[in-house]
């Protein structure tokens, strides 16, 4: 990584540069030598551009565009002018003329916007949107591979939240670290005491990923973010295996995302009872670590009360990396077995148990010591039996499976989240439909109709978007992790794209990651670390204590939510799209979390997969 402040200079140099840049991301050692070889280059570049001004109301996915692909800046606030231009980085050669769209009220926030569409550029090369008056934009760069940045460093952020193990400088460049929370001793908690494992007994819980901003471990968070991850291997497993992270294991047979969700994996079968199947719902402090580095605290951890939501969480994600890990059983041997038997083990405790909730509230009721860490419970269940139930079903074709699966569902589609995750369930059976048996694949067809109409009906509402993407149709869109929700929307479209290869739905499903790299009311890159203007102080306990300016690299900011329920000082707004803190104390706007990384992973580099089907149709 290279410092903030140079982050548009080295974007002037050319597209040899820029691929080397985006391999610094993955070898962060190498960074500032390469940096150093362009360093003249730069600041030519630079001097040119210090006599112009630099605006962020030109909002655009900061890092650019596929050269085939739809173009769209959105120039925010009220302008006299009519036209815009495409120049060269210096300003001085005009590459494309355009005609700025009709001013347009968002429904969203008091933003007036007009959009500047550029599509019929299709020349490779990096430049500057430019609008008299106002300035110009961030530089950005036409080609290929575009996002590949910022795919490859969603995908590396997990490794930045690995516990128990140190982070190496070749691997984590400024932000190695110790290992912290061993995890080797964790305490059994009165409330998931049993026979087998009375209060105060000592268990090994470790590995795993960091939850968020915070040091604990939570397997129903853990569930959705591994269940959306797998899913991205199994739709695009050809790209994926080639994919390159710079991680310890890069040198294995095992793709890079595999050797990652593995990680995480082996701490969630760490999580299961041995002795009757079920699943802790989390591995915690009892209460939250401070603003410090990994391993600072040396608090107790516990493992708390089993719960259905939990345990049919892993087996639904352990259902769904067995037969995902088949074919690396030379490997990895004996995993694939193993995540079938604690699969099956795990619905069996869920069957006999039903009814157990996680109710934290209760639990400190009549326990010590009192939790207050994440709760992440969970009250309605058909939705985590119906995931179970598909991904054990697929796996074993056990038609008892597929018959719990049909008692469970709901008639509609919504989008997922920890609390809801049917969706996973549908894109299942939807990615295997052609080898399911006859009910099934019926079944399957009557959801593949629902999940399209559901992508229609977010394009049906773009061009009244006044940012012209998917994301934020409504203002419910803007709550607690909205930024994952544009990712999920995108997931959405893309899974219409594999039913039907209609282009379309990969191009709408793009202006979701546009939003995301900078085309928002905020102007923000919400991914740490890529962009010209990316968040810069998450709400993240490492980005805060590590002394490094820059924050951990490749993690997604939840993003605008009027909610403000951290109450922090400093918001200048309290509009749905624009309810925004770049600052670490906004937990509600500002903090990073699994859960929202994974829709991002699967969405960037699905794009990137994707990215010769990208196409724009001049008139449409």
């Amino acid at each position: 990584m290279i410092t903030l402040k140079y982050q548009q200079l080295y974007l002037l140099a050319d597209d040899k540069f820029m691929k080397i840049r985006s391999k610094c991301l993955v070898r962060p050692g190498a960074s500032m030598r390469l940096y150093a070889t362009f360093t003249i280059l730069v600041l030519l570049c630079y001097n040119t551009l210090s006599a112009q001004t630099i605006t962020d109301r030109i909002k655009l996915n900061q890092l650019g565009f596929y050269t085939n692909a739809p173009k769209i800046a959105i120039v925010t606030g009220t302008t006299n002018a009519s036209a815009f231009y495409v120049t060269s980085t210096n300003i001085r050669d005009t590459v494309f003329k355009g005609t700025l769209g009709e001013e347009m009220q968002s429904k969203n926030s008091s933003t007036k916007t007009r959009a500047a569409d550029f599509s019929g550029l299709q020349k490779k090369g990096s430049y500057v949107v430019f609008v008299p008056g106002i300035g110009h934009s961030y530089i950005f760069r036409i080609g290929d591979k575009v996002n590949h940045e910022a795919a490859v460093a969603g995908l590396k952020g997990y490794y930045y939240q690995r516990v128990s193990m140190p982070l190496e400088e070749k691997y984590a460049g400024k932000w190695h670290r110790s290992a912290g929370h061993p995890d080797t001793e964790v305490f059994i908690h009165p409330s998931a005491a049993s026979k087998e494992r009375p209060a105060g007994t000592k268990i090994s819980s470790p590995g795993g990923w960091y939850d968020a901003g915070d040091y604990n471990k939570y397997i129903v968070n853990s569930g959705i973010t591994m269940g959306t991850m797998l899913s991205a291997y199994e739709d695009f497993s050809k790209y994926f295996d080639t994919l390159k992270t710079n991680i310890p294991e890069s040198r294995d047979a095992v793709p890079e995302v595999l050797n990652e969700l593995i990680y995480n994996l082996r701490w969630m079968l760490t999580m299961q009872d041995p002795n009757d199947g079920g699943v802790y719902n989390k591995c915690t402090n009892a209460s939250f670590d401070g603003m410090v580095m990994p391993g600072v605290t040396k608090a107790p951890r516990y493992v708390v009360q089993k719960g259905v939501a939990a345990t049919l969480d892993l087996a639904a994600v352990a259902a769904q990396a067995s037969r995902i890990l088949q074919k690396f059983k030379k490997q990895l041997p004996g995993l694939s077995d193993s995540c079938l038997k604690a699969s099956v083990k795990a619905w069996q405790w869920a069957l006999k148990n039903p009814a157990m909730e996680y109710n934290q509230n209760e639990i400190n009721k009549q326990y010590e010591p009192k939790i207050t860490t994440g709760g992440y419970g969970d009250r309605t269940f058909t939705d985590e039996w119906a995931w179970a139930a598909a991904e054990l079903f697929v796996t074993t074709k056990d038609k008892s499976y597929y018959d719990v699966f049909t008692k469970q569902r709901k008639d509609s589609l919504s989008l997922p989240s920890w609390a809801s995750v049917e969706m996973l369930a549908s894109y299942t059976l939807l990615r295997f439909a052609k080898t399911l048996p006859g009910e099934a694949q019926k079944d399957a067809q009557g959801i593949g109709q629902k999940l399209v109409q559901f992508a229609d009906r977010y394009i049906s509402n773009v061009a009244g978007n006044a940012f012209k993407t998917v994301m934020g149709q409504s203002p419910k869109d803007f709550n607690w992790g909205s930024s994952s929700n544009a990712a999920n929307q995108g997931i959405v479209l893309i899974n219409a794209y594999l039913l039907t290869k209609d282009k379309k739905y990969i191009n709408y499903a793009l202006t979701n990651l546009d939003y995301l790299m900078g085309r928002n009311a905020t102007g923000y890159s919400f991914l740490s670390g890529v962009g010209s203007k990316s968040i810069m102080h998450p709400h993240h306990r490492p980005s805060v204590a590590d002394g490094v300016t820059e924050p951990v690299p490749g993690l997604l900011s939840g993003g605008p939510n009027p909610g403000k329920q951290d109450r922090c000082a400093g918001y200048e707004s309290s509009e749905p799209e624009t309810t925004f803190l770049d600052g670490d104390c906004s937990y509600s706007t500002n903090e990073i979390a699994i859960n929202w990384n994974s829709p991002f992973v699967y969405l960037s580099n699905a794009i990137e997969a994707l990215q010769g089907e990208v196409g724009y149709v001049s008139g449409k």
